[in-house]
């Protein structure tokens, strides 16, 4: 028998290791056995370490940059700098992290490749992007005890959420909303956890002009409509950018008034968009909306915004606000027909409060001047403002008026504007501001004339 000489064979299998790395999982395993074992050996002060971990599954940089430079100098000890690992990480170090305490394969959508994607799905072990307004199935894959951890880490956001919901809806550092459906609210092995982030990188009517949602030549028009204080509802299905642009509508909001904002989730960065605004943020569902909304009456505030208005308290509130003649309003509310509005928010506070529906809704009408509703096309990143339409009350009759200012033409992708001002907007914006009114009549009149031009031209 050939002899065996162990000191050639670990000359060898070291020399195969620079030559080929080391199997990327079984290195993952490695090096997490290895953090294990200096915690559990007392090598590191463990609530430090473990105050560390928290930190750096959360995703705070500083507790991220240490894992990475522990996970670079166990590679380069193992002499393992040449394995390979997955397209989908920046780096093995990247790689080891993201599947041992990071966000796994879903990591790679938030690098820079994946800016403009708004949405990710993780549905049982398969992994979803959105790309290209398509929402795509990825390669990688992640094990049901790899989600099992990821929810625990999310849940660390949020230590009132218990783990034994079968329903969790949490905010990452940078913003991302992550809702998490699991137990028997699924089927078995097909648990869902959602990422979803707005991808607008600065709120602007020239960006959203840009991306095709709103019309170039309509930015004045906005801009006088912000600044004469009309109150103004943005309405839509789930998805179609009303948050955006109720976001880009209140960056041109005069910064020196006072305003309260409302949110169920916090998903409205007004701080940052308006750090210099005397604006008061609170997070509110609806028992807590319920207990505030009488204070919110009393509030000397210049306006209000309620953002995700989906209940009839919150609802309620807005109308409440809103006749008791404060201006610049701001609400986003999912409905599929504009036209509906006033009787669907009518409904549902009736619902939750009881009251005449007719009546309800004549209030509801009576509050807001404008009805902004949005669209998702079918390539899902791209959305567009569908219609406008001017809203009240006709003193005389005391029916729901509505007259459509705007419209969206699928087939020539462009919109058609009529030019319709009732006397009462007349009249808000006069006291606002005689100067700012002239420029939001001259504006609708020029894109009605525009589009009728336009017209004559084509027959």
């Amino acid at each position: 028998m050939e002899k065996f000489y162990l000191e050639d064979y670990l000359k060898s299998r070291t020399k195969e290791t620079d030559q080929h790395g080391l199997d990327f999982q079984k290195l993952c395993r490695r090096v997490n056995t290895e953090f294990l074992r200096a915690w559990e050996d007392g090598n590191e002060n463990l609530d430090s370490a473990l105050r560390i971990q928290k930190k750096a599954i959360i995703g705070y940089e500083n507790e991220v940059a240490y894992f990475k430079s522990r996970i670079r100098q166990l590679i380069k000890k193992y002499g393992a700098e040449n394995s390979s690992y997955p397209a989908w990480y920046g780096s093995l170090e990247d790689g080891i992290y993201q599947e041992n305490w990071g966000l796994a394969g879903v990591s790679e959508w938030f690098t820079e490749k994946f800016r403009e994607s708004s949405s990710a799905k993780i549905i049982g072990d398969r992994i979803y992007f959105l790309d290209e307004g398509k929402m795509c199935l990825k390669p990688q894959i992640i094990s049901k005890d790899r989600r099992e951890q990821m929810i625990r880490a999310f849940l660390l956001l949020t230590p009132e959420e218990r783990l034994d919901k079968e329903f969790h809806e949490v905010y990452m550092l940078d913003g991302t909303r992550v809702t998490i459906f699991g137990g028997s609210m699924t089927k078995r092995g097909q648990d869902v956890i959602i990422f979803r982030r707005y991808i607008i990188p600065n709120y602007s009517f020239e960006e959203q002009a840009a991306r095709g949602t709103i019309p170039l030549n309509s930015i004045p028009l906005f801009k006088a409509m912000v600044r004469l204080g009309y109150n103004v509802a943005f309405t839509g299905a789930v998805r179609t950018a009303k948050t955006t642009f109720l976001s880009t509508w209140q960056s041109y909001e005069d910064r020196n008034l006072e305003g309260v904002m409302v949110e169920t989730d916090p998903e409205i960065p007004i701080h940052t968009l308006m750090p210099e605004a005397p604006i008061l943020q609170l997070i509110a569902d609806n028992e807590k909306l319920k207990h505030i909304s009488k204070n919110l009456l009393r509030s000397d505030a210049d306006y209000f915004i309620l953002a995700e208005a989906r209940d009839g308290i919150a609802l309620d509130t807005a109308v409440k606000i809103a006749s008791k003649g404060t201006r610049r309003m701001k609400i986003t509310y999912h409905t599929r027909e504009p036209q509906d509005f006033s009787y669907d928010v009518a409904f549902e506070i009736v619902k939750s409060l009881g009251g005449s529906l007719d009546g309800t809704a004549r209030k509801v009408a009576a509050s807001f001047d404008y009805i902004f509703h949005f669209i998702q096309l079918k390539n899902k990143n791209q959305k567009r403002l569908k219609s406008i339409y001017e809203l009240g009350i006709d003193r005389n009759t005391r029916e729901i008026s509505m007259k459509e200012i705007c419209r969206y033409d699928h087939k020539s992708n462009d919109w058609k504007w009529e030019y319709a001002v009732s006397n009462d907007k007349l009249i808000i914006g006069e006291e606002e501001s005689a100067e700012l009114l002239e420029v939001f009549l001259t504006e609708l009149r020029r894109l009605s004339n525009a589009g009728k031009e336009r017209k004559r031209n084509a027959n």
